[in-house]
């Protein structure tokens, strides 16, 4: 019976989706917004067709992560490197500027809200952090990924990635630790970060290329699509493993196979994950 509700609530996810979709489409509105209409109306708060959200939730990681390693295959290492300074300064600027703004408005109006200062922070953060999923999504949809606008989006998105581990770090120890512990805190999630890109790294430089050199050899697309997906999934469990987002490890994946010669292969096997 649970299996039976399951299969009938996605069924009605996917048919409410469908409709949506098709009005948005006509009325020339992202369909991003559809489907976050739709999740809103179906879901529990409202006409309660999908009780459990938890249930789908894994579809949506995987959704994300796909999108993400797809954008990593446009991408390079060279190419993240040369731009540094839009992840990290434009970046860096954007997440203080944001943080500091709203953070100043919300905790100016602690004495209506009896907000924290560790609440100030996690409001302010909500709204300085954008959703990476939604807007390489909507950039991808748009073929504006290429586009100079489109790579300092993601550079932004990517810093943003690097900076909510800084700021959960901050929420979590920051109301009952002192300078060294959080210090500490932040130390060892930064080499977390750190170690894990240079692992990610070594693997995409070593290990991927002439695994999937053996894998196209068997001349077996099936073998193929489920290597790229086990690889896409893998890098994503490790960083949130590690208490990093999982889009970035899928990203950062997606990156070290994009300088291979199977990149266009791969964007092409992985796309039908991605968009559904």
């Amino acid at each position: 019976m649970e299996h039976t509700s399951i299969i009938n609530q996605l069924i009605i996810i996917l048919a409410a989706s469908v409709a949506a979709a098709a009005l948005f489409n006509r009325l020339k509105v992202p369909t991003i917004i559809c489907y976050l209409l739709v999740g809103v109306i179906l879901g529990p708060k409202e006409l309660g067709l999908v009780s459990d959200v938890s249930q789908f939730q894994i579809i949506a990681e995987f959704g994300v992560a796909f999108l993400l390693f797809t954008l990593g295959l446009e991408f390079s290492l060279p190419h993240l490197i040369a731009l540094r300074r839009v992840v990290f300064g434009m970046g860096t600027l954007q997440v203080l500027i944001c943080i500091a703004l709203f953070g100043g408005l919300i905790y100016l109006s602690r004495v209506i809200y009896e907000i924290t200062v560790t609440g100030t922070l996690i409001a302010a953060s909500a709204i300085a952090l954008s959703s990476t999923a939604i807007v390489s999504k909507e950039l991808s949809m748009r073929n504006e990924i290429a586009t100079a606008h489109g790579h300092i989006a993601i550079g932004i998105l990517l810093f943003q990635d690097i900076a909510a581990i800084i700021i959960l770090v901050l929420i979590s120890v920051g109301g009952d630790a002192g300078g060294e512990e959080m210090l500490q805190s932040l130390a060892f999630a930064g080499a977390k970060a750190v170690g894990f890109f240079i692992a990610v790294v070594a693997i995409g430089k070593w290990i991927l290329p002439p695994l999937f050199t053996e894998i196209s050899k068997t001349r077996s697309e099936e073998l193929f699509v489920l290597t790229v997906l086990v690889v896409a999934l893998l890098a994503a469990a490790a960083a949130h493993a590690l208490g990093l987002a999982m889009a970035l490890g899928a990203f950062m994946a997606g990156m070290m196979l994009g300088e291979s010669h199977f990149r266009h292969q791969i964007e092409a096997e992985i796309r039908p994950f991605r968009d559904v």
